[in-house]
């Protein structure tokens, strides 16, 4: 019987070990996607205690305390603190086989020294410990970043924001980890939702211009894009919940925007072609600049209307969605790709049915001087777990080109969270290992360990074009 996450955590084989300890372990973090506060990087942001470092905006954890019977007061209600660590603390225990009982142990292991299982009945012990460690030097925002080796962040940011606390960043020599924007401009797509509108508004605000037409909305947006860009942004990020494509031309997007802005209804169809061109118009510019475009497709979102409407989006009341993405998605990238106009893309799908699709869509866009430039993103939300992980590289594997895949990023609102790179890292290893196990590759250590290292972190840093100091 193994440690329970001891030194050789997920790691099954010899091959995996010295792959993991040799090549994998100390290299460092470049996390392409996530939800982190540049405000709070840039202020050194401290914690109170471990529940709000742990479990404030954590959707994760609220699924399943919901799911152990746990009243909302202790979730995102008004009950204190250590009452809400303390229901976190019951429902651990019942968290066996889902990712969340390691990441839990695994942050309380490489944080703070804490090797005791969390439960009710050694949670007041953790309690005290954790929080005298946050209370004292070294465990702010930017503390636990440098303790990761996190060597780049790119976060995703609205087109309307300032980029104030990124540009303090990037103008701040005391902390020498790079903290860039992504461009998210889901809100100027979605023509069809509440508060589109008022969205436009603010872009022809932070543009400098009016915007009386579809001409000055892309307008404003191009300059959206170049701001951005002087900024450091290299990657745009899409949440394609459905993916939709009609062919349209820039005089019908120019009318459907018109209809919208007037205050008129837009049809379903309508909606689809000004995507379509919207998008298009978008994935121009990113080439151009030389950007990374990011597809997050098949989320089902805020599913429960009554919970959404007490607490908002973003709550923990999202699932899988399981339309079609093949047809659409196809035609998307081939009509960037008509006007040689794709960029870098990485696409990522919520439900592992699409899998295959993806993995075998990313090969028809190759052009045969960027390695890797159309990927399948690693598993994403709910399949970020030992199968998931596993299902979406031997996908790759199978049908792609699996030594050139970018690799993991926490997509993640939480400062403790970079320890699922090593727990990524850990799958890596172990999946190659049983290979060379198997005797389907040979045991050439110095060969795949410079995969490894590939797919830990030199694979994104050459696709991104990040400038990092070694």
């Amino acid at each position: 019987m193994k440690e329970f996450m001891g030194a050789d955590f997920l790691l099954t084989n010899e091959t995996a070990i010295t792959l993991y300890e040799k090549y994998a372990k100390n290299m460092p973090i470049i996390d392409y996607h996530c939800h982190l506060s540049p405000q709070e990087i840039y202020e050194n942001k401290t914690f109170k205690n471990i529940t709000e470092a742990w479990l404030y905006g954590d959707h994760y954890k609220w699924r399943v305390m919901r799911a152990n019977g746990i009243s909302e007061d202790f979730i995102t209600g008004e009950a204190e603190d250590y009452d809400k660590f303390l229901a976190w603390a019951k429902t651990v225990p019942m968290t066996i086989g889902n990712p969340l009982y390691n990441w839990t142990h695994l942050e309380l292991q490489r944080f703070f020294d804490v090797h005791d299982l969390l439960n009710e009945k050694n949670a007041p012990v953790i309690w005290e410990k954790v929080n005298g460690l946050l209370s004292g030097e070294g465990f702010g925002a930017r503390d636990l970043i440098a303790k990761s080796n996190v060597k780049v962040i790119c976060t995703t940011d609205d087109p309307v924001d300032s980029l104030e606390y990124h540009r303090y960043l990037k103008d701040d020599d005391t902390f020498n980890v790079s903290v860039l924007p992504s461009f998210r401009p889901d809100k100027g797509l979605e023509i069809k939702r509440d508060g589109y509108l008022n969205w436009v508004d603010k872009l022809a605000t932070v543009a400098g211009q009016p915007i009386n037409n579809y001409e000055d909305f892309l307008k404003a947006l191009k300059t959206r894009v170049h701001f951005f860009d002087s900024v450091g942004c290299k990657v745009s990020d899409h949440a394609l919940d459905i993916i939709v494509f009609k062919e349209a031309t820039k005089e019908e997007a120019a009318k459907i925007f018109l209809k919208a802005l007037s205050g008129e209804e837009v049809t379903q169809e309508e909606e689809q072609k000004y995507k379509a061109f919207t998008l298009t118009f978008l994935g121009g510019l990113y080439s151009e600049l030389n950007w990374t475009m990011q597809f997050h497709i098949n989320a089902l979102r805020n599913t429960n209307s009554r919970m959404f409407n007490r607490l908002g989006p973003d709550t923990g009341y999202d699932s899988m969605n399981d339309d079609g993405i093949a047809k659409p998605l196809v035609k998307l990238l081939d009509e960037l790709e008509k006007n040689d106009s794709l960029p870098k893309t990485i696409l990522y799908s919520l439900n592992p049915n699409d899998n295959h699709v993806i993995a075998t869509i990313i090969n028809s866009f190759q052009d045969g001087k960027t390695p890797g430039k159309i990927q399948f993103g690693t598993a994403w939300w709910f399949n970020d777990n030992k199968d998931g992980m596993i299902d979406q590289m031997k996908a790759l594997a199978n049908v792609g080109l699996f030594g050139k895949f970018i690799g993991m990023l926490t997509d993640s609102r939480s400062f403790l969270s970079y320890t699922r790179h090593e727990y990524f890292r850990r799958l890596v290893c172990n999946l190659i290992g049983e290979w060379v196990e198997d005797g389907e590759v040979p045991n050439d250590v110095e060969l795949l360990g410079s995969i490894v290292q590939g797919i830990s972190y030199y694979n994104s840093k050459e696709y991104f074009g990040f400038n990092i100091e070694e």
